[in-house]
Order: structure tokens, then C-alpha cells, then sequence
């Protein structure tokens, strides 16, 4: 299986997000790839006061990206966007994956809201504007199965584990992780969830500046099993690419039992 993480730069320009993903899933469709996935925050990453309206599933965002999975005849995970919440005050960060009919086939809400403070560094509220989601979902992509996550969720390995449990053989993480950690984290925690599940992982991140303050640190991956980054994208809005070998998975769970020596 042929997949695809797909590193863009979203700002506040709605259009220009959506013009420059639907040219990396071109991209992405080019190389061969059957399943292209798109970081978090697709839609738009700047300020919350200049935050677009919030929409359902099958909304703008919904239709375009069910367009581009038509068009392309691939599988898109499109994501994240900012679904219609619970209250006016309150969106969903939200994964949406498109089969290559353009039918949606999951929904995913982020479940891990990342409020944090570091002192000199980064103030951010995000339970202030987002609402949990409080489901995992495992979905079947090309009759693999697949499990969803969104970025800050990244550092809480129980979600990893039951996604496993329940069947996962790709990880996903659609993500806008900031420079000051992603250059330490990132990559040891990915690899780390893909070693600990015996999952492939594809990783998908936000690259750049996208407000004052704010700079994410990108290095988009894909990573085997056993620990192996198989491609990274470079520092730049690009399109990385590489093969997934399921029966290798399987004979990495048969040879190294972890999931199944394990004690409740």
C-alpha cells in the first residue's frame, strides 16, 4: 500500500489552504500513492479572533475534500477543520477521511485539548474555543485499518494502545506541532507510538510561520513498525511518500509478541 503525508503552510486565506492541499494531493496522487493525509488545521491557522465560521461535516471543507478523493480516485484523510461545536462558543477539531467515490467514512473529533503554559515561551487555552471529542474511531482505508488521532493527542499513549487493541494497523496523526517541542518530541514520540503498537505511523504536519509567535516545525514522516522512518518531508511545503508493507507488520507482531504478552 502506497502512502502519502502532505506538509502545507495554512494561514487565514481559506482559498489559498485549500488551493495548495488540493495541489499536494495532486501530488501525492502522481506518485502513486492510494491514501494522501493532510495536517491539522487545513482549513485555517492564524489568529482565533479571525477564525472562519465553524461548519458541519458536510459543509465546504466536507465537499471540497470529497471532491478531491472523487477527482483523484484516492483516499484522503483531510486533516482537521473546525466542525460546528456543542455551543456558540466552542468548535470540534475534527478528521474527516473520503474513500476514492468522494463517500465519507469517518469522522474523528479531537479528544486531547492541548492547554498549556510555558512561561517566556507559549500561553494556549485550547478547551477555551474547542470541545473534546470523547470517541476513538478506527476506520478501514483500502481494507486496512486505521487509527485517528490529532496532534496534541500524540502524548497520551493509553489512546495508541486501545486504537491497537482495536485492531489499527496505521497510526495517523494530522498535526500543527509547535518548533519549541517538536524538535525534541516529535519525532521520539511518533516512533515511539509505532514501536509500542507495532503500527505504521504517517504523520502529517503544519510547516512555518503562521501567525506572530507561532512557528510549526513540520518534518512530516512516515514510520514502520519497527521504529524506521521510511520519508520525511523536507523543511518546505511538500509531499513525502513511501510503501507499507503489511506483512511485514504481521511478522514483526509474530516474531516480538508485545501486544500479545501483555498483562491487564
Amino acid at each position: 500500500m502506497r502512502v502519502a503525508v502532505c506538509q502545507l503552510n495554512s494561514r487565514e486565506d481559506r482559498a489559498h489552504n485549500f488551493a495548495v492541499a488540493r495541489d499536494l494531493l495532486e501530488r501525492a496522487a502522481a506518485g502513486g500513492a492510494e491514501f494522501a493525509v493532510l495536517p491539522e488545521y487545513v482549513d485555517f491557522l492564524g489568529r482565533s479572533a479571525d477564525a472562519p465560521e465553524p461548519e458541519p461535516v458536510d459543509g465546504e471543507f466536507g465537499s471540497f475534500f470529497a471532491a478531491a478523493a472523487r477527482d483523484l480516485g484516492i483516499w484522503v484523510h483531510a486533516g482537521s477543520f473546525h466542525e460546528t461545536g456543542p455551543d456558540q462558543n466552542r468548535t470540534y477539531n475534527t478528521s474527516l477521511i473520503f474513500a476514492p467515490d468522494g463517500t465519507l467514512t469517518a469522522a474523528y473529533r479531537k479528544i486531547h485539548l492541548y492547554d498549556v503554559e510555558i512561561s517566556g515561551r507559549v500561553s494556549y487555552q485550547e478547551s477555551r474555543t474547542v470541545a473534546p471529542g470523547h470517541e476513538t474511531v478506527v476506520a478501514a482505508v483500502n481494507g486496512a485499518p486505521i487509527g485517528l488521532s490529532i496532534c496534541y493527542d500524540l502524548r497520551f499513549p493509553e489512546l495508541y494502545r486501545r486504537l491497537a487493541i482495536a485492531g489499527a494497523k496505521l497510526l495517523v496523526v494530522p498535526a500543527a506541532f509547535m518548533m519549541h517541542t517538536g524538535r525534541d518530541h516529535w519525532e521520539v514520540l511518533l516512533r515511539a507510538r509505532a514501536i509500542e503498537n507495532q503500527c505504521y505511523v504517517l504523520a502529517a504536519g503544519q510547516i512555518g510561520d503562521h501567525e506572530p509567535g507561532r512557528t510549526c516545525f513540520g518534518r512530516s514522516m512516515i514510520i514502520d513498525p519497527w521504529g524506521t522512518v521510511l520519508a520525511q518531508a523536507p523543511d518546505a511545503e511538500s509531499v513525502a511518500i513511501a510503501d507499507l508493507d503489511l506483512p511485514r507488520l504481521e511478522k514483526i507482531r509474530a516474531e516480538l509478541p508485545s501486544l500479545a504478552n501483555r498483562r491487564l
